[in-house]
């Protein structure tokens, strides 16, 4: 029997992630399926609009078995911190292989690239100098790439998956990743079936927009409407201002760019309107918009040393049995809610969804971090 892991966010949880399952369930039938998803805030810097309880209820009714909490810390960072701590949470629960979806689909180009970024010393020598060249660090590492082995690479879902690869193969973890290919382009704005992307339905939502042909049964009812970072600006500047002194603190800050947001604070009318105005050639809309979100959320870089948890937020039967037979051979604690812990990113957690709390105006959401049960369908 095979133990698949899934790294998602469902931001919401469309005809394409139910695809992607599907396909599983067609490769693997006799298949535990674990999900660890990305919670309140997403890896490119935005705000998720399902909480992570509606997500798991989704995961479930969907054909997940096993549903674990991607924390904060790591969900809002790049993809090779992001990678890390997916794949270091998903070994913990036993996985053998790791399913994940690709624009390029071809597990052997990504493996010979992983590679690459951790033996050849030209790569980052090359990485270096296009950063100098004042670039930012994916065209760095897509254009060094080229360079040595004559391949583009350059499409996020692909990105990702070489950061996946490249986690598996760095640790020696005994998991064998799989790609299934996308059946639509990222950044697509087209309609051509009833499979696009996840962008185009939080467009669509924002406009007001029937979505209903695009996402999953029941998906519509759990989304906040009318929500994006712009609601939570003002807490944004607050802790900005508040904050002016010490902003190179804050996690994924450097190279100065704390003066760019000081510098423009005062004059930016929202959250979309700061980043345009922070924007340059070096940084990407999503690192700025994950600076920001760090800021929010008052992480900082010594955050990045606190120990990691465990949270199951869901399980089915087959999914609650499969727990049962491997948690004595997890060697950390498991947890199904918040309990302090001084040095732990439970605590990162908890206060990541009093801020979320505060920007949807969900106020059963601090209850539910504190005392909701394992979901169980």
């Amino acid at each position: 029997m095979k133990i698949i892991g899934i790294i998602a966010e469902y931001n919401p949880f469309h005809l394409g992630h139910l695809y992607q399952l599907n396909k599983i369930k067609e490769l693997y039938p006799d298949s535990i399926i674990i999900a660890i998803i990305g919670t309140h805030f997403t890896q490119r810097g935005d705000i998720s609009i399902i909480n992570k309880w509606d997500k798991t209820k989704l995961c479930l009714t969907n054909g997940i078995d096993l549903v674990i909490e991607l924390p904060t810390l790591y969900a809002t960072q790049g993809a090779d911190i992001f990678a890390y701590g997916a794949l270091s949470i998903l070994n913990k629960f036993k996985i053998d292989t790791l399913v994940f979806g690709s624009e390029i689909d071809n597990i052997d180009i990504l493996t010979k690239l992983a590679k690459t970024q951790i033996n050849n010393e030209e790569y980052d020598l090359l990485v270096k100098r296009y950063l100098d060249m004042g670039i930012n660090y994916p065209t760095a590492m897509s254009n060094a790439l080229k360079d040595i082995s004559d391949i583009t690479i350059n499409k996020p879902n692909d990105l990702l998956g070489l950061s996946y690869i490249k986690e598996i193969i760095k640790n020696n973890y005994n998991i064998t990743p799989i790609s299934i290919k996308r059946t639509n382009n990222y950044h697509s704005k087209e309609i051509n079936s009833n499979i696009i992307n996840a962008s185009l339905i939080r467009e669509m939502i924002l406009k007001k927009k029937d979505i209903s042909p695009y996402v999953v049964k029941d998906a519509n009812k759990y989304i906040y409407k009318n929500l994006s970072l712009n609601n939570g600006y003002n807490l944004l500047t607050y802790n900005i201002i508040n904050n002016k002194n010490n902003l190179s603190n804050y996690l994924t800050i450097n190279e100065g760019i704390e003066n760019r947001i000081l510098n423009n604070i005062n004059n930016a009318s929202s959250w979309e309107d700061l980043v345009t105005k922070i924007k340059t050639k070096r940084y990407t809309y999503n690192k700025i918009n994950r600076i920001l979100l760090h800021i929010l959320l008052n992480y900082k870089k010594e955050d990045n040393n606190k120990e990691i948890y465990l949270r199951i937020l869901g399980f089915n039967e087959k999914g609650k049995n499969y727990l049962n037979k491997i948690k004595k051979e997890i060697d950390i604690e498991l947890y199904t809610c918040y309990k302090p812990n001084k040095n732990h990113i439970l605590d990162l957690e908890y206060h990541a969804t009093h801020i979320y709390s505060m920007i949807t105006n969900d106020k059963t959401l601090l209850k539910k971090e504190l005392q909701k049960p394992i979901i169980y369908k």
